[in-house]
């Protein structure tokens, strides 16, 4: 008999052939088919296919036709495309052919059996070409033919099976090779063995019977060669024959009648390969069985199993070649499955993967993170390189910033040039000459120092951003601190027996700007010793980029180095808005106190903006706060002297400016 364990591997591997993931299984209730669906549950369960139900049927006559409904009716209604049947007996095909299966269309129906299917139909019967046959290679045995033609009931008197065959034999509907011409009564039964010459056990028998006969000849001639092991009598023998037979059968080894090697593997069944038959309902009632497939089990892994699928002749009402068998559909490459609560794993639904995740084949359990410096696809099924992002020069964000960074570069150059040009005139000279000309060329640095934020963040760029930024920052606040401390040494001087007169010159200034100018280059230098910035690729920032960034290195030198800003800008705002009722046409302690209100205002709407953006637009906040600031210094305190030198020069005289 064919062997169980390979009858439902070669099974398991023709679900997972067509990718049949969600089956139904029918078995009659004996202890062969029992082993049979268990095995092929275990297999089909561990190649990640689910079984819809199993349905255990009784060979008995007793409430059969109540069975037969039920599970027609469980077909009917089943999801599932594909059942498995195991009948390996006459009754069992009786019951097989009372089914309704295989009137269903868009159903696929495996049987495994050693009995011969037949190869007629009653014509008109709506039969589907849905059928597989998983049956033993058949071998046609020398001469067998001629034992048919030989054989008759008088050989086996009391064999009532042998009768009903030799009958068979007689009936004109057998082949011509086979069929006989005899006396008998119109009345016999249709054998259906008579239709194929083929038989699907008769070489398992042949078999047997040599295989029992070669171990009872090893047995009998063992040991000295002699037969004296049956003297004795024969009780004796039959007490011990079989387990001493048994040692034997286990180890026989010969040649068939067709040469090939006859011998018992480990678990005691016969090596044996299996076709894979496709049943073809023709319109004239016949049934052709053609191969399209084979299983051999002893074979190495790779050639143990082929299937033709060209070959095969599908029933017209598949919707899709092969036909589909799943509890879901098949989750596509940027999906995963997840499984539905209370049903089989089989069961599941599809979502997409998360962001950051792949997957590029079907039917993924669970999605791929992708390299820190890929990132998915827009189908989710392929890591490709993320973007880099950095402030490029190239951009029309970078050429915006470089423009207006260039404009007011020219704008304070122009400005310097006017001092200068006029800077014999009273108004130029009412603050400080030096001073103004300190101011205006540390805001030029301050405009141009915006330039180096914009493109690659090298280690160099990243070093001199922060630094140079807060240094020319701290240059230019000094200056205006120092305008502010000299417009109230001016006006204070002034007064009958002041003792600021004799500090009044440009030592005081220079001092000033000098203090603390140095006390922010000791900061950034403790900055650089410590922590000073580096590039860093940050992959974590933005979905699909990589920018490229100056870290600060130290965030608390960072927020040190603009907290000194702001407490210049706060003294100096503070002195000026003091000083900004102090007598006087023009006094510039006005103009210093709305330059410093600007650049107040600026950098506290900055630090929340600058947290809360990222790459290069946090760089384009920090551009912009500064520009914004100087520009602020500048068009607050310069703009207005521009203004009388250039457009009222009437107003340029030491009388207008002293004016109450």
């Amino acid at each position: 008999m064919p062997s169980i364990l390979k009858a439902s591997t070669g099974i398991v591997k023709l679900l997972k052939h067509f990718n049949w993931t969600w089956v139904g299984i029918f078995a009659p209730d004996d202890d062969s088919s029992l082993g049979f669906v268990q095995l092929l549950k275990e297999g089909i369960e561990q190649n990640g296919a689910c079984i819809k139900f199993i349905e255990i049927f009784s060979q008995s006559n007793a409430s059969l036709r109540k069975k037969i409904k039920k599970i027609n009716e469980t077909i009917h209604k089943s999801s599932t495309n594909v059942v498995i049947g195991h009948f390996n007996s006459v009754d069992a095909w009786g019951f097989f052919g009372r089914l309704q299966f295989m009137f269903m269309p868009g159903k696929v129906w495996i049987v495994t059996s050693s009995i011969d299917y037949p190869l007629t139909y009653p014509v008109g019967f709506p039969y589907k070409n849905n059928t597989f046959l998983f049956t033993a290679v058949k071998k046609n045995i020398p001469s067998f033919l001629q034992f048919i033609h030989d054989v008759n009931p008088i050989m086996f008197p009391n064999d009532t099976a042998i009768e009903e065959w030799w009958k068979g034999l007689c009936d004109d509907r057998c082949p011509k090779s086979i069929k006989k011409s005899c006396t008998r009564d119109e009345d016999f039964y249709y054998m259906s063995h008579c239709e194929n010459t083929h038989f699907a056990k008769s070489y398992n028998i042949y078999n047997a019977v040599y295989a029992l006969a070669h171990a009872l000849k090893d047995m009998l001639f063992s040991g000295s060669g002699n037969t004296t092991m049956w003297d004795g009598d024969r009780e004796r023998l039959s007490d011990y024959l079989p387990w001493k037979l048994h040692r034997y059968l286990k180890n026989v080894h010969f040649k068939s009648i067709l040469g090939e090697d006859i011998t018992f593997d480990e678990n005691g069944d016969l090596p044996m390969d299996y076709n894979f038959i496709n049943l073809i309902f023709l319109p004239n009632g016949t049934v052709k069985q053609k191969i399209v497939g084979i299983y051999k089990p002893y074979a190495p892994p790779t050639e143990d199993f082929t299937i033709n699928e060209k070959v095969i002749v599908w029933e017209a009402a598949f919707t899709q070649i092969p036909p589909q068998s799943r509890c879901s559909q098949s989750c596509s490459p940027g999906y995963r499955k997840l499984p539905r609560e209370g049903k089989p794993l089989c069961c599941y639904d599809c979502i997409p993967c998360p962001d950051g995740e792949i997957s590029n084949q079907t039917d993924m359990d669970n999605c791929m993170r992708c390299p820190e410096d890929k990132w998915p696809n827009e189908k989710r099924d392929v890591c490709i390189p993320k973007i880099i992002s950095f402030l490029s020069h190239e951009e029309p964000l970078g050429i915006v910033l470089i423009l207006l960074s260039l404009f007011f570069f020219l704008i304070t150059t122009v400005i310097l040039g006017i001092f200068i040009k006029y800077r014999d005139t009273p108004i130029v000279r009412s603050n400080n000459t030096n001073l103004s000309y300190i101011l205006l060329v540390s805001l030029m640095l301050c405009f141009f120092c915006s330039l180096i934020f914009i493109g690659h963040p090298e280690e160099v760029a990243c070093v001199l951003r922060q630094t140079a930024f807060g240094i020319t920052f701290s240059i230019s606040l000094s200056s205006v601190l120092a305008k502010t401390i000299t417009v109230v040494m001016a006006f204070q001087s002034t007064k009958p027996g002041s003792k600021l007169r004799k500090w009044m010159g440009s030592r005081v200034s220079y001092s000033v700007v000098l203090f603390f100018s140095f006390l922010q280059v000791l900061l950034c230098l403790v900055w650089l010793v410590t922590a000073p910035p580096f590039p860093h690729l940050n992959m974590q920032a933005e979905d699909g980029t990589i920018q490229i960034e100056c870290n600060e290195g130290s965030a608390i030198a960072f927020y040190c180095v603009l907290g000194y800003l702001g407490f210049l800008a706060g003294i100096s705002f503070i002195v000026a808005f003091l000083a900004r009722n102090l007598p006087g046409s023009f006094n510039e302690a006005k103009h210093i106190t709305f330059s410093m209100l600007v650049f107040c205002s600026v950098w506290v709407s900055f630090i929340p903006t600058y947290l809360s953006t990222r790459g290069k637009y946090m760089v384009a906040v920090e551009i912009f706060a500064i520009l914004a600031s100087s520009s602020g210094i500048l068009g607050c305190i310069f703009v207005p002297k521009c203004y009388i030198i250039l457009l009222k020069p009437h107003r340029n005289n030491r009388k207008y400016i002293t004016k109450k």
